[in-house]
């Protein structure tokens, strides 16, 4: 009653509501889309408006801090001025009395003058009584000199001893500049020195400074030594320190020539950690010959003397340090527009790069390895090298003792499923017919998965037979059933030579597959076999470059690059 009910309503008025219906969700929809879309364009000018306004209160924090940067230095500069403004007139005064010693166009009363008014302007700088003395020994007065001298080392020792040895120097008065020397190197602390002390020494073993007829500085760096030999693990630190510089000088390997090897060997990265460890050899042995076949230059190394005499003499002095350091960082704001995270890293790395100092055989060890960052020339370098040779061989032979004892014994070979060793390459025979028996085993069990089965061979027997049922049912007068056996022992016989044909089409291709396969891999296992050699061959050419590297050591005498020293140069270069 009920289903004829509704087969018989007019439902029209339904259906157009519901047209109303979906017509009005529909206008809501795209009206919801519009919203969406004009909440995403909001949201967009807002992050817009943030990124600017942040960008805005950036600029203006960057400007703020350059701004205080700008008047901190003002008065950071003032109080610099105000307490030690006067350090700068003496430090003028002394380069302007050198320079006019050097060209002897000054009154020698114009000198005096000058020292004696930056003196008693400049209580208690160690470069004023200098001055005084420096002027004192101008105009032959050595009474003055001495009292000038006295005070300016109870001011500063350290500073005033570099400073005379360097002005003795450039004056050509060897012997006064050695003893000053001396009194410079006996107050460094050997833990604790800059690469000052390095270039002194080379120029003290130059011939630069004086004869040291006695042996006085040699007798200060065997002490040096000597101090640090007592320290516990020094023999051990040396060997790092210099297997470290020398392991630095490593370059990568080019293997362009091998082309098998890196493809089919697992022990290949190793094979070339080995090889870089023999190429080592040969760039030792050409960097050393490289410094030791340079010339000394005695010129460069007084430029280098004047450079020191220089900013000892312009250089602000330790009580000058925390001011100066706020004018550094302040001008370091002021030059990167107030971005203080920027000025601050440059300014630490400017605070390491000046107050960097290290112990004697490190300073060497820079000197000799380094001199990029040392700024050694080559004579310095020649000096370090043949001060410390024993500790350079003891830390090489190391490091070529462990790349000899990482030299692998057997190499590994990976050739499609194929896996063997070899030490030398010289095994290919046996290595063929393990390969051929290998891919043969392969075959064979490949070829095993490709046979007629029981069921298949019973297939065709099965056919015969109900085929020749199917005649005999013809011929009894079955002829509907006959037809049907005939059908069904037909198709089983076609099914068993399909398959047959399937599985000796499928072993045919597995045979000449691993035919191919086989000759292929062969090839391959051939050319890595003669890789092998070459590459064995290679590392015990570049390897024996090491006895080259150990004799040109070994004929480095010290005497010969450290003329002046006495004989316990060479117990201080072999005493480790």
């Amino acid at each position: 009653m009920a289903e004829r009910i509704i087969q018989t309503a007019d439902l029209s008025a339904i259906e157009n509501r519901l047209d109303a219906a979906m017509r009005g969700i529909e206008v809501i929809a795209t009206g919801l889309d519009d919203v969406d879309t004009k909440v995403i364009k909001v949201n967009d000018e807002l992050s817009r408006l943030a990124a600017d306004f942040n960008a805005y209160v950036r600029r203006q924090e960057f400007a703020n801090n350059k701004l205080q940067a700008q008047s901190v230095l003002n008065d950071v500069r003032a109080e610099i001025e105000r307490k030690y403004g006067h350090y700068n007139r003496v430090r003028r005064s002394t380069t302007g009395i050198l320079q006019a010693d050097d060209l002897g166009i000054v009154r020698k009363a114009a000198v005096t003058d000058a020292a004696e008014s930056v003196m008693i302007e400049t209580p208690g700088y160690w470069l004023a009584p200098c001055l005084v003395a420096l002027a004192a020994w101008i105009n032959d007065q050595p009474e003055l000199a001495g009292k000038a001298v006295k005070e300016a080392i109870r001011r500063n020792d350290e500073k005033t001893s570099l400073f005379f040895a360097l002005v003795c120097r450039r004056a050509g008065r060897g012997d006064t500049s050695l003893k000053w020397v001396q009194r410079y190197l006996e107050s460094q602390d050997e833990e604790n020195l800059n690469r000052n002390t390095v270039i002194i020494l080379d120029a003290y073993a130059s011939g630069l400074l004086g004869a040291d007829s006695e042996g006085v500085i040699s007798t200060i760096m065997t002490g040096w030594l000597d101090n640090l030999v007592e320290k516990p693990g020094f023999v051990e630190q040396q060997r790092d320190q210099w297997s470290k510089a020398l392991i630095n000088k490593k370059k990568k390997y080019d293997s362009g020539s091998y082309i098998y090897l890196p493809k089919y060997s697992s022990t290949w990265p190793l094979l070339v950690q080995v090889m870089e460890g023999a190429e080592l050899h040969a760039i030792i042995v050409d960097y050393f010959m490289d410094i030791f076949e340079k010339e000394a230059s005695t010129k460069e190394l007084k430029e280098q003397l004047d450079e020191i005499l220089e900013s000892l003499v312009t250089d602000f002095d330790d009580e000058e340090t925390p001011l100066r350091k706020q004018e550094k960082l302040n001008e370091l704001i002021i030059e990167f527009d107030g971005d203080l995270q920027r000025a601050r890293m440059n300014m630490q790395m400017e605070e390491k790069s000046f107050e960097e100092r290290k112990d004697f055989t490190q300073l060497l060890t820079d000197s000799a390895m380094r001199p990029e960052i040392s700024h050694a020339n080559s004579s310095t370098q020649k000096f370090a090298i043949a001060l410390t040779k024993d500790w350079i061989k003891d830390a090489y032979s190391d490091i070529t003792a462990k790349n000899r004892m990482a030299i692998p014994v057997d190499i590994q070979l990976n050739i499609g499923t194929f896996s063997a060793v070899t030490r030398d390459g010289t095994n290919e025979p046996a290595l063929e017919q393990e390969m051929r028996a290998h891919y043969e085993a392969e075959k064979n069990a490949e070829l095993a998965k490709h046979v007629l089965t029981a069921g298949d061979k019973y297939s065709l027997f099965a056919g015969c037979v109900i085929g020749a049922l199917g005649v005999g049912m013809l011929l009894a007068g079955s002829g509907f059933l006959g037809v049907i056996a005939i059908v069904v022992g037909i198709g089983m016989i076609i099914r068993y030579f399909s398959k047959k044909k399937n599985v000796e089409q499928a072993r045919q291709r597995i045979m000449e597959n691993y035919a191919r396969v086989t000759e292929e891999n062969l090839k391959i296992l051939r050319a890595l076999l003669a890789e092998v050699y070459d590459f064995r061959d290679e590392f015990r050419d570049k390897d024996a470059v090491y006895d080259e590297v150990i004799a040109f050591l070994d004929q480095i005498s010290p005497d010969q690059y450290v003329r002046k020293l006495s004989g316990t140069t060479r117990r201080m270069a072999g005493q480790a």
